[in-house]
């Protein structure tokens, strides 16, 4: 399996300004992600940042750095400038790990590269996972995705998609994304005539998406040409840009549990936490 790994840091994060630098018992948060890309497949992996203060971290660690745009808008677009550097051939596998998740296990990255190696028709892949607490059901910081069959595999009407979409029983890439919404959807006609609509019956099967891509780099160039589209702008969710224009998104669950990323002080306490547990 031959692929790529950009991890992809800004600087300059609002809500936790310098986040790639944060001290996670004694390392950067971008070397912790880039040690956690390490035990990944990948045979190149390389960290593009918008400030030159990252540099001296990743290079003391032994990391690819390239410094890139400061005005990139997306970190999709961030791994795009290093792919034209890179000259990546266009059907190039590169996987765009986030740069604030330093505990993403290695597995869910070579299985998404995986996903694109077995299903070459497809130029766009990432993970999901099934929502047990109803509560994340109404948090709309964590997007649902709505999943359906892949074209050219028609449903088996004896199976019930929880057991497609069951990580013990993997089946490829045999769901596609049909929309990402911040909202609890699917959502039951009949619950919206109860009392208290924010606690419905469990009645749905909800999938939360978790934010690691796949791209051929044919797909990624289409993906950053395209203009933002009205749904993606209504969500703030970039991938409804592919949907939208017609771009297909495998989606597969993710074979380990992937934590979630750092956006505030409280997650990078959280995560500190976590990080001290899985090292006990």
């Amino acid at each position: 399996m031959s692929f790529s790994v950009v991890i992809p840091a800004r600087f300059g994060s609002t809500r936790l300004p310098g986040k790639p630098l944060a001290d996670i018992h004694g390392k950067p948060m971008i070397v912790r992600v880039l040690e956690q890309a390490r035990k990944s497949s990948a045979e190149e992996i390389v960290i593009a940042a918008d400030d030159e203060k990252i540099r001296a971290p990743v290079e003391a660690a032994g990391g690819q750095f390239m410094m890139t745009r400061t005005d990139h808008p997306s970190g999709s677009d961030r791994v795009m400038e290093v792919a034209e550097k890179r000259a990546w051939p266009d059907d190039r596998v590169v996987i765009n790990v986030q740069g604030d998740e330093p505990l993403i296990p290695a597995a869910v990255i070579d299985q998404v590269a995986n996903m694109l190696q077995q299903q070459t028709a497809i130029g766009v892949a990432t993970l999901c996972h099934r929502i047990d607490d109803r509560a994340d059901i109404f948090d709309p910081n964590l997007v649902k995705v709505v999943l359906g069959q892949m074209p050219g595999e028609a449903p088996d009407p004896r199976r019930r998609q929880e057991d497609d979409l069951d990580p013990s029983q993997p089946r490829g890439c045999s769901s596609r994304a049909l929309y990402f919404s911040r909202a609890p959807i699917p959502w039951k006609r009949g619950d919206f005539e109860t009392p208290d609509v924010t606690k419905p019956e469990y009645s749905g099967i909800w999938w939360q998406h978790i934010g690691i891509y796949g791209y051929r780099v044919s797909s990624l160039r289409a993906f950053v040409s395209l203009k933002p589209s009205e749904l993606e702008m209504t969500e703030s969710l970039e991938q409804l840009r592919l949907l939208e224009n017609g771009i297909e998104i495998a989606v597969a669950p993710a074979l380990e549990t992937v934590s979630p990323g750092v956006d505030t002080p409280a997650d990078l306490e959280k995560v500190r936490r976590e990080f001290l547990q899985k090292r006990a």
